[in-house]
């Protein structure tokens, strides 16, 4: 079975904006993209990414990947933790695209579709 990764990592906001821009540039000349191999998420500074990837985070991401829990309360038992907290943690990590929900009538299941975390520091 392939390995599926998710690639984080470090960009200055100026490099960001710009790539944005020569991406949005090379859309209206109707440039075509290939598809992107693994997904990319980046954070404008070392600080900004600890914020992100704390180590209950992370934790949370292992227990999904690993445990499977089939709804938040389950995953906050599992982990051990305080429902909002995990609530909230879960909330974060869909949003910067670590997680993805499934809503199934009166539960909401978190999904981590990769699973290894690729860090890339530009030196």
């Amino acid at each position: 079975m392939k390995v599926k990764r998710i690639k984080v990592g470090i960009k200055d906001l100026k490099v960001i904006l710009n790539d944005f821009v020569k991406t949005g540039e090379a859309i209206e000349q109707g440039k075509r993209f290939k598809p992107v191999k693994e997904p990319e998420i980046y954070f404008t500074s070392f600080e900004a990414l600890r914020k992100a990837l704390t180590p209950k985070r992370l934790e949370l991401l292992h227990v999904i990947k690993t445990q499977k829990p089939q709804s938040i309360n389950e995953l906050a038992r599992m982990a051990k933790r305080d429902l909002k907290n995990v609530a909230d943690d879960l909330k974060y990590l869909e949003r910067i695209g670590l997680i993805e929900r499934k809503d199934d009538r009166n539960k909401t299941t978190p999904i981590v579709k990769f699973d290894k975390i690729a860090l890339e520091i530009a030196v």
